[in-house]
């Protein structure tokens, strides 16, 4: 699973269990079906348990906990994602000091 959509939807859930999906849908910034297929995947794979609010007057009203698999899982999403970006930092950083030199070359030329 390495879906951006997935980690952005366990990283937000992580803190905020209380959203609705048309909540987590903007949060996250899709449509309100991907919300709710990201959703099921990540409780079909044992990610997340919905629970009912029992006081809510709401009976859809749901609470979306990070079950230990879904926090190990949001662990290891993070990781790559974060070694993705590195090696994406590492290629700009390059592209921009070749830049660098190719305009301080063609100043130089002037």
């Amino acid at each position: 699973m390495t879906d951006p959509t997935s980690l952005s939807v366990l990283r937000l859930l992580a803190v905020s269990p209380h959203l609705s999906q048309r909540e987590v849908a903007s949060s996250v910034g899709v449509s309100l079906g991907k919300a709710n297929y990201c959703l099921r995947a990540l409780i079909d794979k044992g990610f997340v348990k919905a629970k009912n609010y029992r006081k809510s007057g709401n009976k859809l009203a749901y609470l979306y906990l990070l079950t230990p698999a879904g926090v190990v899982a949001k662990a290891d999403l993070t990781r790559q994602f974060l070694a993705r970006k590195v090696k994406e930092y590492e290629a700009l950083r390059q592209e921009i000091e070749g830049l660098e030199r190719e305009s301080e070359f063609v100043a130089g030329v002037e």
